[in-house]
């Protein structure tokens, strides 16, 4: 069973931090969008597929793609997004999260959590594996907020090639002035972390998972923003065994750590192998160059076509055949 949460932070608000947008106006639509495309092959809160600022498509079409391919059921779990999307969805009914620099940023934390805890006992009996997928434009920002504030070293991915990390050391240096945070300054209390620095995505997906059989095999299908769940259930006295499945652009990007901090919080690491060098597609063969990586699920999506029988070559033509129909291309 394949989840996809989508939420919002006003992170994303900052100019310089969010590639999920072409523009400002577009963001709030993207979580919602992204919903839909995997839902229906193309958003409908929305006219056009979500793009960055150069015009790269939403990863998305990748959790499409391997759905398409290997038709497994999923569910779209709303916890925070702007705006609802199109497709059937359930509602944890939580708001957007604030920007950790400037308030707490999910003043209800223990309230998404429980609800959401409660939507995985309800799920304690569907078909396994639990794939878990998220969508927040700005979301690895919060990630650094909550893991920094957990204890873990390292730095988090980016949606570009020129990961803005200026940008967010000064939104956590004036995160933890306003708060009094500091690094590991909220081990002892994760949902704390969650509350002051982080997005209602990570209180949601990390109460899900612990609402789940202890013994369920999960995926967080995700890069760094899926590390700061885990990080998040860890302090919370979890034990299970997880995988944490993203792409290789995530687990190559030399300016994060996703393979260190996968190993300090007792994750088996995933990287799908995908490959978009040989893609006519400029949008596509962009991501071999830094652009995009991950989001959606799409790490997750495709290690669970493939655990259902789907090669490589057969998902990645599959990207290029979405995209081509959703762009327009005639080939």
């Amino acid at each position: 069973m394949f989840f996809l949460f989508i939420g919002a932070s006003d992170v994303c608000k900052i100019p310089g931090i969010s590639a999920a947008g072409a523009n400002p106006a577009v963001i709030p639509f993207t979580a919602a969008a992204d919903a839909d495309v995997l839902y229906y092959g193309r958003p409908r809160v929305v006219d056009a597929v979500p793009v960055d600022p150069e015009g790269h498509p939403t990863p998305a079409l990748i959790t499409r793609a391997a759905w398409e391919m290997a038709r497994f059921p999923f569910i779209v779990v709303r916890c925070g997004s702007y705006l609802p999307p199109a497709c059937p969805h359930v509602d944890l009914k939580c708001d957007p999260g604030g920007d950790p620099s400037l308030v707490s940023a999910v003043p209800n934390a223990r309230e998404v959590f429980d609800a959401a805890c409660e939507l995985g006992r309800s799920m304690g009996g569907m078909k396994e594996p639990y794939v878990i997928g998220e969508s927040v434009p700005g979301g690895t920002t919060t990630a650094l907020m909550v893991l920094r504030s957990l204890g873990v070293e390292g730095m988090v991915s980016s949606a570009g090639p020129l990961n803005p990390i200026n940008l967010k050391e000064t939104i956590w240096q004036k995160g933890c002035s306003r708060c009094g945070g500091g690094f590991g300054a909220f081990r002892d209390d994760p949902l704390k972390a969650v509350r002051e620095m982080g997005d209602p995505m990570q209180a949601a997906v990390a109460g899900f998972v612990f609402g789940l059989p202890r013994d369920a095999r999960v995926v967080l299908a995700g890069g760094t923003q899926m590390l700061a769940v885990l990080a998040v259930l860890r302090a919370m006295g979890w034990d299970g065994k997880v995988v944490v499945a993203t792409t290789k652009y995530v687990a190559q990007d030399r300016s994060c750590a996703f393979l260190e901090m996968a190993s300090s919080l007792g994750a088996e690491p995933y990287a799908a192998p995908l490959d978009f060098s040989r893609s006519p597609h400029k949008g596509l063969a962009d991501y071999e160059k830094g652009y995009v990586k991950e989001g959606v699920g799409a790490g997750g999506a495709f290690w669970y076509a493939r655990e259902l029988g789907v090669s490589v070559e057969k998902l990645c033509g599959k990207v290029e055949e979405i995209y081509s129909l959703m762009m327009g291309f005639s080939g």
